[in-house]
């Protein structure tokens, strides 16, 4: 395609707190990104049950495509592990399950007395997490729902399926499972088999480029597009599309796709599953084009973001440009906090808790709201630092820079401590990697691109702002500071 026409592609990308639709217009020599829609996902606990609110989600994207206009195709990613469940006739059997709600607890230990955990490490290379789709399926065994499925979609199938009518597991997606091994791209059938999960209830798997179908006639009468409208399976984990958007120049890079959760780590041709591995919780995704994204997972801006809910709901000053401004002023390292600390992961009263991590750790306590954004901050840097080194350690790949994609990428401060912490250069940038690596996936699938995830990247280097940190040569202060953070390096993914 000439540069002065451009094809448009849609962009679903949804998170763990709003979703989006973007139009990614793409030439070989150019592309860019225009967010036409956004819209909350705001978690509804019912009976005690924290649920997705799905059906808000639905809504939002279709709004979306009717913003969009015309384009070339729909490419749909979300988070990973969580599924909608469906009955014979294709109706849902329930809104989904959040991760974050507690229905998993205990469930790890009952299945370990089954399969130990070095084995289901050696079988599908994912790293324990509670909420893993495997615990949810336990959790789930017996229950009327999970006995009425007919069949189970992951979150990003489930949009899928609404738009065209046609079922499909995309593999990026699947691998966050703890259901799928690695190395041969396929279902864990005897891992399966032995836990009593019937993989029958997935669709068949399908790969970031092939087809998903068209938008059914009353998606196009709803969203006013014209026929065909196909959509495009890309890397539907928005992870897997947030490092193939990464704007690297060699293989020789890490890369931190940082938002509510940080994912830090490599990307390798194949993966590792040693002990030491396993001891050091890393799991090993599937990524496009073939790759493994050998990561581990950190608790991320999560952190942060329910500090500003907490003190917005106390009716509190919540702004967050003028609490970072007030951060990078305060003393650094005063006090640090284990980012992979379970005790974290649920919602609400986060500055509380933070508050008694430190207490119990015997670390001065934050005086003040600056302060809990200098400790988060810290402790996210230390949690990057030990992720990167330790994925360079288990994996052999030796790396020269840091790469920080998604929204994190605009948190000046946390960009720099985490060069001065990884005593390695950092580029920020693109924010909207994810949406523009399932634009690009779209965009090749459609002809307008050609080649490689080297000639996605390139074009993303020519194309987008980046930003450059120096790490700073004194790193005294860092070493010092792992000593504190005694848990910094056992972490959990999504």
């Amino acid at each position: 395609m000439p540069p002065s026409d451009p094809r448009a592609f849609a962009a679903v990308d949804l998170g763990a707190s709003s979703g989006r639709v973007i139009v990614g217009r793409v030439t070989a020599r150019s592309v860019g990104l225009d967010e036409v829609h956004r819209f909350p996902n705001l978690p509804v606990r019912v009976g005690g049950t924290l649920h997705w609110d799905v059906l808000a989600l639905y809504r939002g994207v279709l709004d979306g495509l009717r913003a969009a206009g015309r384009v070339t195709s729909v490419g749909i990613d979300t988070w990973a592990v969580d599924y909608g469940l469906l009955a014979a006739d294709g109706s849902l059997l329930g809104n989904p399950v959040h991760y974050r709600d507690a229905r998993t607890e205990g469930v790890p230990e009952r299945i370990r007395r089954t399969v130990p955990q070095a084995e289901l490490y050696a079988a599908t290379g994912v790293q324990h997490a509670p909420f893993n789709t495997l615990y949810q399926l336990a959790a789930a065994q017996g229950t009327p729902q999970l006995e009425a499925a007919a069949r189970l979609l992951l979150m990003p199938d489930l949009i899928s399926y609404w738009l065209t009518g046609v079922a499909g597991t995309e593999l990026t997606n699947a691998s966050t499972t703890q259901l799928l091994d690695p190395r041969t791209g396929d279902w864990a059938y005897a891992l399966a088999g032995r836990l009593g999960i019937d993989l029958s209830l997935f669709p068949p798997l399908r790969r970031p480029g092939d087809p998903a179908g068209e938008l059914l006639p009353e998606i196009l009468e709803a969203t006013g597009l014209e026929h065909p409208v196909p959509v495009v399976t890309v890397g539907s984990h928005d992870t897997a599309s947030a490092v193939a958007g990464v704007p690297a120049d060699s293989e020789r890079f890490a890369y931190i796709s940082c938002g509510t959760w940080s994912l830090a780590g490599v990307e390798l041709d194949a993966p590792v599953r040693t002990e030491d591995s396993r001891a050091a919780n890393f799991t090993n995704e599937l990524g496009v084009d073939g790759t493994v994204r050998y990561l581990r997972n950190i608790m991320g801006l999560w952190l942060l973001q329910e500090c500003l809910r907490s003190w917005r709901a106390a009716g509190l000053p919540h702004d967050l440009g003028r609490l970072l401004v007030q951060a990078a002023q305060a003393q650094p390292l005063r006090s640090v906090v284990d980012a992979a600390d379970p005790g974290f992961l649920a919602p609400d009263s986060m500055p509380d808790r933070i508050a008694e991590s430190c207490r119990r750790t015997e670390q001065p306590v934050p005086r003040d709201q600056a302060e809990t954004v200098r400790c988060i901050l810290d402790s996210l840097a230390l949690a990057h630092r030990a992720a990167i080194e330790d994925a360079q350690r288990l994996s052999g790949r030796h790396v020269d820079v840091v790469h920080i994609v998604g929204g994190g990428a605009r948190n000046e401060l946390l960009c720099q401590l985490t060069a001065d912490a990884c005593g390695l250069p950092v580029v920020a940038g693109p924010a909207e990697a994810a949406a523009l690596g399932n634009v690009l996936v779209q965009a090749r699938a459609a002809g307008v691109i050609e080649g490689g995830l080297a000639d996605i990247r390139a074009l993303l280097r020519a194309t987008q702002p980046l930003r450059h940190y120096e790490p700073a040569a004194d790193r005294s202060r860092w070493n010092k500071a792992v000593a504190r953070t005694p848990g910094a390096k056992d972490t959990v993914r999504t």
